[in-house]
């Protein structure tokens, strides 16, 4: 069975588009399918500051449309859909979308992660506004303000000490009464005076004129409600990547994340994973331009020698 492309890569964020580059500049016949805007998760960080080569940080949106024209520079062919599924045929990958059938040698997976949410009344309408899912993209705009961390795991302690650089103040809400997170976590939390924790209780609306102003909780043992006066509140509930459709084709590690080893390379030959879709992703814009361009180098390997 011939194949419409040597590689298809799914996913238009920093490891994709990095991918991308990485194999036109290869001259391999290659298509990127997304859904979306090209950047991935990027594009929602009001600034990037922590990306090498720009010292006076750089707007998530910006990054992401130079990475696109980077990529199609070098000729990259792009396509926008749902990807449904990827299955093999004949040694054949298909990559079955919303818009057609495409066929490929091989096959970069890149398609992120999507943080968690809460689900409560005005989240999505001051996202980027005080709402944030990213402590290391926007912690620095919050410095000597009062802000929340929502979350009892490793990922909700780091950000709530991390932001403790920039914040006069963090509140920890926690549903529960006591954390999920490794012990030295906890220890390095309870030992910063500048944390503090709201036990057993659960955000239900966070509020605010055009910026958020409180968070609104509840007590769910007791049923009191109580607010908090914030100027942000850090979502760190979890991840979900965006995997689902990958379950007929790879056994997936815990939490839905695609297992690869220091090549990128997954349990089918010809397959990688790329970014914050890879079991073990520090979930970084640096990190996944790493992951894209290991990815394409393996997947270009795997073509010559096929």
């Amino acid at each position: 069975m011939s194949a419409d492309y040597e590689l298809i890569i799914v996913g238009g964020g920093p490891a994709g588009l990095t991918a991308g580059i990485y194999a036109a500049r290869a001259r391999l016949s290659t298509l990127l399918i997304d859904r979306g805007i090209p950047g991935g998760q990027i594009v929602n960080a009001e600034l990037v500051e922590n990306y090498p080569g720009f010292p006076e940080g750089i707007s998530g949106a910006e990054l992401g449309q130079l990475m696109e024209k980077q990529a199609a520079k070098y000729g990259l062919e792009t396509a926008m859909a749902d990807v449904g599924a990827i299955v093999i045929e004949d040694g054949v990958k298909v990559v079955e979308t919303s818009e057609a059938r495409y066929t490929a040698r091989a096959v970069v997976i890149a398609g992120g992660s999507e943080y968690s949410k809460l689900g409560v009344p005005g989240e999505e309408e001051l996202r980027g506004r005080g709402v944030s899912y990213c402590a290391t993209c926007d912690g620095a705009f919050f410095r000597d303000q009062v802000i929340a961390v929502v979350g009892g795991g490793n990922v909700a302690l780091n950000d709530a000490v991390f932001l403790t650089r920039f914040a006069s103040r963090v509140f920890v809400i926690h549903r529960r009464d006591e954390l999920r997170a490794t012990k030295i976590l906890q220890e390095r939390a309870f030992a910063e005076p500048r944390i503090d924790f709201r036990w057993n209780s659960i955000v239900t609306s966070i509020e605010g004129d055009g910026q958020v102003q409180e968070a609104k909780l509840r007590n769910v043992k007791t049923g009191e409600e109580s607010k908090l006066e914030v100027s942000g509140v850090f979502i760190a509930v979890g991840f979900s990547p965006n995997s689902g459709y990958l379950e007929q084709l790879l056994s997936l590690a815990p939490g839905g994340f695609v297992k690869v080893n220091d090549q990128m390379e997954t349990e089918v030959p010809g397959v990688y994973a790329a970014g914050d879709i890879r079991a073990g992703s520090p979930r970084q814009v640096s990190s996944a331009v790493g992951d894209g361009a290991t990815a394409a180098i393996a997947a270009e390997r795997y073509l010559s020698s096929t």
